[in-house]
């Protein structure tokens, strides 16, 4: 899995010219899956994104976790995360995983970070959606395993 992680101080997603999803302060979480993920992944990277001190204390300092702040995050499937662009102009995605098995793996993902104690809001699973964010800081960070 590659997970793209943005702070944000407001994020949304919008579908069909309709508001489907928001938050406030907290994380965008886009999620790419490729062909050799399993739910082992998950588990740890849940545990990743919700103690990454990535938040600014009292000081200015990035000292505090999602988890800390109670924070909001909105979970993004986005299989783009594994575009090879070694070759030509035209992105490949070889190593993206089928999406069978990938929208397995990201409601399991969804699943297990709506088992911590912050609100979770998504997307809906290989749907055109236009994502709006203000990132805040600007802090992105990128998780792989």
């Amino acid at each position: 899995m590659k997970i793209l992680i943005q702070r944000v101080s407001k994020a949304s997603i919008t579908i069909n010219n309709s508001i489907y999803s928001q938050i406030e302060k907290g994380v965008v979480v886009f999620v790419g899956i490729t062909h050799t993920d399993t739910e082992k992944n998950i588990e740890k990277l849940v545990d990743k994104i919700m103690n990454l001190r990535i938040f600014e204390d009292e000081n200015g300092k990035l000292n505090l976790s999602l988890k800390e702040i109670k924070g909001e995050c909105l979970i993004v499937s986005q299989f783009t995360l594994y575009a090879d662009c070694n070759k030509g102009r035209r992105p490949a995605f070889n190593n993206v995983a089928k999406p069978g098995d990938a929208v397995t793996l990201y409601n399991q993902f969804i699943k297990e970070m709506k088992k911590q104690d912050i609100k979770v809001e998504t997307g809906i699973f290989g749907e055109y959606m236009e994502v709006a964010l203000v990132n805040d800081g600007p802090v992105t960070i990128i998780l792989e395993n």
